[in-house]
């Protein structure tokens, strides 16, 4: 099969109605495979699955690096979303540390189009807002970069309602980009209503939970060191049990299509957009060709009304148990 479009925003964005989000091949979630990744971002054009979503910190740096490179010949195909924000120093992310002035903004935008081997960024975001620079500033600096053509569309990533609107107020915003999936309804109060009133898209990334949603989980101390779901509130002690439980409907729901637990929960937000009068547009990661087929395959799976019923109500918020990130990382969300 071969995706479909879905629109991010009112500016003309259109994106494959599912995305590629890249940073699992470079960092968080086990060794990098650069051969297999490639192969996998490859495989992702051949079906159509053409958004691809990286950022400056990943690496930092390497996962840009790699996307330049799978990519020469062929960057005409595909929609590159990247990010800037964060500070980092001697190669490294600098803790919670952020740094969006408009100087420095312009300064990530040319050493991505570097690492990218682009003259263009297709969608920019701001990948945590700065508390010390005004959001007019960030909208401003990033609108220049769209009048001179090395931008074309602006986004923002976990940020809150005043600040989108701040921001849309300056520069249009085609797309949020924030964690919002079966297990993680955070958005729907104030968030999407906004999205909505506003003709912005919704860019959900980890719609499978960190890969809680796909089924195949394990407690937080049995993955290996250096991967993120050590980490994890959500994979440990008593939350993991609770998790665990809640997450019993998807796998019974996939169980009766025949399909896979994660392909059921992108179906989920791949139907969600019209009950929220918004465009939904999932960026499930992987570095495998295997998970990459199973999550653009869920593009084909029909939720009936009383299917998507069952799964708000099993994974409501409040039954699931433990916070998305630790503490420090909280800190630096938008709400």
């Amino acid at each position: 099969m071969t995706l479909s479009k879905r629109k991010l925003g009112s500016q003309g964005l259109q994106v494959s109605m599912i995305g590629l989000g890249c940073m699992g091949m470079s960092q968080s979630y086990g060794p990098a495979d650069e051969a297999e990744s490639i192969a996998t971002l490859h495989r992702a054009l051949e079906l159509g699955c053409t958004f691809l979503d990286t950022a400056e910190v990943y690496g930092p740096f390497i996962n840009e690096e790699l996307l330049g490179r799978a990519l020469k010949g062929r960057r005409d195909q595909v929609t590159i979303a990247t990010k800037f924000g964060f500070l980092i120093k001697n190669g490294k992310q600098a803790g919670t540390g952020r740094d969006s002035r408009p100087e420095h903004i312009r300064e990530v935008v040319e050493a991505s189009l570097r690492r990218l081997a682009t003259d263009h960024i297709d969608l920019l975001y701001q990948h945590r807002v700065d508390p010390d620079v005004p959001m007019e500033e960030v909208a401003g600096a990033v609108g220049q970069l769209v009048t001179e053509g090395k931008v074309r569309f602006f986004g923002l990533s976990e940020a809150g309602a005043a600040n989108i609107r701040r921001a849309h107020a300056v520069h249009p915003v085609s797309a949020v980009q924030s964690e919002y999936s079966l297990w993680e309804r955070n958005l729907e109060p104030q968030i999407i209503p906004l999205l909505s009133e506003l003709g912005i898209g919704l860019v959900p990334f980890a719609p499978l939970g960190r890969g809680f949603l796909a089924g195949d989980v394990k407690r937080a101390e049995d993955y290996p060191e250096g991967d993120f779901r050590r980490g994890d509130p959500r994979y440990q002690g008593a939350n993991y049990d609770a998790n665990v439980e809640a997450a019993a409907k998807v796998r019974d729901i996939a169980a009766g299509k025949g399909v896979k637990p994660g392909q059921v929960a992108l179906a989920w937000l791949l139907h969600k957009g019209p009950d929220f009068g918004i465009d939904i547009v999932p960026i499930p990661g992987t570095k495998r060709r295997t998970y990459l087929e199973e999550n653009v395959a869920a593009a084909a799976i029909k939720l009936g009304a009383a299917e998507m019923q069952a799964l708000d109500a099993a994974l409501a918020p409040g039954k699931v148990a433990g916070p998305r990130y630790n503490e420090r990382v909280m800190g630096m969300i938008d709400r």
